[in-house]
């Protein structure tokens, strides 16, 4: 077994290791440190989140710079401003026997003169996040012309972030000779690109295989009505009480709704997107480490800053539409060497979405059951009955014991056990006694948002630059309806079609009466023959909108431009009026 000592490293970096208490090298930590200590070179590594990439390359990087210079000599590009400062604290504890080493963290949302004054009394080592570093650089506050090591950590999240750009005008202050280390946990053809262009033959390093699920992850899905979507997230949990997860949606408004709804059934929750202030995110943190908050509800950008070994699942409230931010998700959990369980929610119209994801992760997924209520009012119970035994007495309470054997002494040691734990069983016997099955069957035919819905006509189409997806988001946002209430949106080029559920027709009519887009008219009409059950349209081959093109689940997604061959027919749901895009 391969220990820090045979790696090459230092006394100095070896002393804070075992302060640590870290005692054998990860994989990717064992197959990196070497070379990059030995060798100047380039190098990609390619390793899931979670198995020690930032020692990976923190050891090398100190050890190779010197300390008692003023100058730049190493730079570490991170997506996410939680993800700079975990990474620079990570350093600073490897480097603490280092003397004069300063490491200086840079990153948006805190006070860029007070960043440029550390960075002015000397900094060997800058770790920073794209925008902000861009930012500095423009106005002459840090000088990197002399830099000897470049690190782009989590550099598909960074291209995913939209950074492609910064992280090309950043190497372009740079030196050409230095040496660059690309670590990412997968490997697009955006990283692959950063690769070519601003590295020289680099050293390529896998941990596992490429996009592979971690083994110390198990992944669950279960399948529910899209309306029904919650109410399964709340089994889940109290199916489950020591749960300490992260539950994911898509968007900052689903997260920050979803938060907000179990904080008010009485859970443990928060939210974190890209909407809250720093100092809000900061908070949210850390009640998370601290267990204060057991459901932490966050998008995925906002989740690349986690840390945490303990996570116990991963819920994909809502799938991503790319593939690989699913590995990033599970990623989450199964850390550090424990298990850890990926959980997704979805309706049947989703179901092959599960199939892609197993090609990619090369794990199988299992589908689950929803519990029902009286199996959760049994495992609360047993989960209180071990809580009680494992509880040490705090004999502060000794004083009281009299007054309190009193006050109970009519009471059989069977009729104490039986009120002590109605509390508990009656909470959830009262929320769960009427509750319904949320399963659905893998072989019933109903789809995604079930119950009557209506199909609607808008005149609204690619030529006005829509797609489904800016198409859906547009209706949603206009309408104030959720993900699940509005779907099957099919895109022509001169007009569109949609579905929501019957109870929300007249909010959409209504919307519409005298709505204008850009001073032109915009008309809403029900489609003919619009009201199916399902809002689903006969003879449909059930292959619409999943793509694998780009690894996306909505496909390419193009606009389609141009005029609708039959640009003075009305329209029914029928019509072939156009290229269609649905969703």
């Amino acid at each position: 077994m391969p220990t820090f000592q045979s790696l090459g490293l230092k006394e100095q970096f070896l002393q804070a290791i075992s302060d640590m208490g870290f005692e054998t090298p990860s994989e990717v930590q064992e197959k990196t440190i070497p070379i990059l200590i030995e060798r100047e070179t380039d190098m990609v590594s390619l390793a899931q989140t979670g198995t020690g990439k930032t020692a990976a390359f923190g050891f090398p990087m100190l050890q190779k710079i010197n300390a008692e210079s003023r100058t730049t000599q190493g730079l570490i590009l991170s997506p996410t401003r939680e993800l700079c400062m975990q990474i620079t604290n990570e350093l600073i504890a490897y480097g603490k026997y280092v003397k004069g080493l300063n490491i200086v963290a840079i990153y948006g949302g805190a006070s860029i003169s007070d960043q440029a004054r550390k960075i002015k009394k000397g900094a060997q080592i800058i770790v920073a996040t794209p925008g902000r570093m861009k930012d500095m650089i423009g106005r002459g506050m840090i000088d990197i012309s002399k830099i000897e090591y470049c690190v782009l950590d989590e550099a598909d999240e960074m291209l995913n972030m939209g950074f492609y750009e910064d992280i090309t005008e950043i190497l372009s202050h740079s030196p050409s000779d230095k040496s660059t280390w690309l670590f990412s946990a997968t490997m697009p053809k955006e990283v692959a690109t950063i690769a070519r262009k601003f590295m020289h033959t680099p050293i390529e390093i896998s941990v596992g295989t490429k996009n592979v699920g971690a083994d110390s992850v198990s992944h669950e899905f279960y399948m529910v009505n899209a309306r029904d979507r919650y109410a399964a997230l709340k089994r889940l949990a109290d199916a489950n009480p020591d749960i300490f997860s992260v539950v994911f949606c898509r968007t900052k408004r689903d997260t920050q709704k979803v938060a907000e709804k179990l904080i008010e059934d009485g859970y443990n929750a928060a939210a974190l997107h890209g909407d809250l202030s720093q100092n809000q995110r900061d908070l949210v943190m850390k009640s998370f480490r601290t267990r204060q908050i057991q459901m932490l509800v966050a998008t995925d950008v906002a989740a690349r800053g986690i840390d945490v070994d303990d996570i116990t699942h991963v819920i994909n409230y809502q799938l991503p539409d790319e593939i690989e931010t699913y590995t990033h998700r599970s990623g989450r959990t199964g850390r550090a060497g424990k298990s850890g369980v990926s959980m997704v929610i979805i309706s049947k119209s989703e179901s092959r979405k599960i199939k892609a994801i197993e090609k990619i992760i090369q794990k199988q997924f299992t589908q689950k059951e929803l519990p029902s209520g009286m199996e959760i009012c049994e495992k609360q119970l047993f989960h209180l009955a071990s809580s009680i035994k494992e509880t040490e007495v705090n004999h502060d309470i000794d004083p009281y014991l009299d007054g309190i054997n009193e006050v109970l002494t009519e009471f059989s040691k069977e009729e104490l056990i039986k009120k002590v734990f109605s509390v508990e069983f009656t909470r959830f016997y009262n929320y769960y006694k009427n509750s319904k099955d949320l399963n659905v069957a893998a072989g019933d035919t109903s789809m995604g948002s079930e119950g009557p819905s209506i199909r609607f006509f808008i005149n609204l189409g690619a030529k006005d630059d829509f797609d489904w997806m800016s198409l859906k988001d547009f209706l949603r946002d206009l309408l104030q309806l959720s993900k699940d209430d509005l779907y099957k949106v099919d895109v022509m080029d001169s007009f569109s079609f949609f579905n929501v559920e019957e109870k929300h027709k007249e909010l959409v009519l209504h919307a519409f009466e005298s709505f204008k887009l850009n001073g032109r008219q915009i008309t809403v009409e029900i489609s003919k023959d619009g009201r199916r059950k399902g809002g689903g349209r006969s003879g449909r081959s059930g292959k619409r909108d999943f793509k694998k093109k780009g690894k996306s689940f909505g496909g390419d997604k193009p606009k389609f431009k141009g005029k609708s061959r039959r640009k003075n027919q009305r329209p029914n749901d029928k019509g072939t009026g156009g290229r269609r895009r649905r969703r």
